[in-house]
């Protein structure tokens, strides 16, 4: 986590302009006297190393420091957004999860037949189309021609909804965010859980557990799917800290208030604090989700110990 946050402090700080370049820029002018002001104010007069230092020393307490483009310290403002990127992306991934196991273990069942190849090149076209174009294309379809679901935002503005109301439009908002995030993910699960799930019909196990006359809907289900689900679950924890990157381009698409559409803003206003804060809780949730899944594992596999 420190060799992260030494990287991300100094490619920020290495790049041409800064925070009060931003600033001068907005203001339409600045005279250079006002500029250094500014940049002192700031601390950003000081050498690179004796920032980082104190940025090091800051975080080695709990300190992510101080957000002056939104005027609130970086970890309220992280606290303020998590929930609705958690929201998102635990949605995205269920919906991947799911689908998989649906699209997945069909087209395992149906191998070499229509349905297979089907699935095959549906799940092909969603991992190789962009997610902005996808979100932009629902919200042409679904907000603007049918006019079925909200194209922006958590929830509607002003409304002043409260309870059952309140869910259903927050479940109207989430439904096309949701869908985009979750397509690319569908697609790379459904291809690994059917070609993981055809090497485990090969086994040996599975062919006892046919001769003994089981339905093959239990033999699936039952003794090959939980062996299947490994290396799903494997992909799942490396694609955390992708769902994160796909986080900022799906949140700016459709303006959801989370950690992605900060981090987006704070790139462009050059709010390094910020950034970095928000790089710095990334990587905690990436080893926590990682953690996870190992005991995951443990839990689909009991042959694997738990220690």
């Amino acid at each position: 986590m420190t060799l992260t946050v030494i990287i991300t402090f100094a490619l920020l700080n290495l790049a041409k302009g800064d925070m009060v370049d931003v600033m001068a820029g907005e203001a339409g002018s600045a005279d250079s006297a006002y500029v250094d002001h500014l940049r002192q104010r700031f601390g950003l007069d000081q050498p690179l190393l004796v920032r980082l230092g104190h940025y090091l020393g800051d975080v080695a307490t709990l300190d992510l420091g101080y957000s002056f483009r939104q005027s609130k310290p970086v970890l309220d403002l992280i606290t303020d957004r998590i929930g609705p990127t958690l929201l998102l992306m635990g949605s995205s991934t269920l919906l991947a999860v799911l689908g998989a196991l649906v699209f997945g273990t069909y087209a395992a069942r149906k191998v070499h037949r229509a349905p297979d190849g089907i699935i095959s090149v549906v799940a092909l076209l969603a991992y190789a189309t962009p997610m902005f174009w996808i979100g932009l294309m629902l919200i042409l379809v679904f907000s603007v021609k049918l006019q079925w679901l909200p194209s922006s935002g958590m929830e509607t503005l002003f409304s002043g909804l409260t309870g059952l109301a309140y869910l259903r439009d927050l479940a109207a908002h989430l439904v096309l965010p949701t869908l985009t995030m979750a397509l690319f993910s569908l697609a790379l699960y459904t291809r690994l859980l059917r070609a993981s799930l055809l090497e485990v019909l090969r086994a040996d196990f599975v062919r006892t557990a046919r001769a003994k006359g089981l339905k093959e809907r239990r033999v699936i289900g039952v003794h090959a799917l939980g062996n299947a689900l490994l290396p799903l679950m494997t992909m799942v924890g490396m694609q955390v800290g992708g769902a994160l990157g796909g986080a900022v381009v799906i949140e700016s698409v459709f303006a959801w208030p989370g950690i992605g559409r900060l981090a987006y803003e704070a790139l462009m206003s050059r709010d390094t604090n910020l950034l970095i804060g928000i790089v710095l809780f990334s990587g905690a949730a990436v080893i926590v989700l990682n953690l996870v899944v190992d005991l995951l594992y443990g839990w689909l596999d009991p042959r694997i110990e738990r220690g």
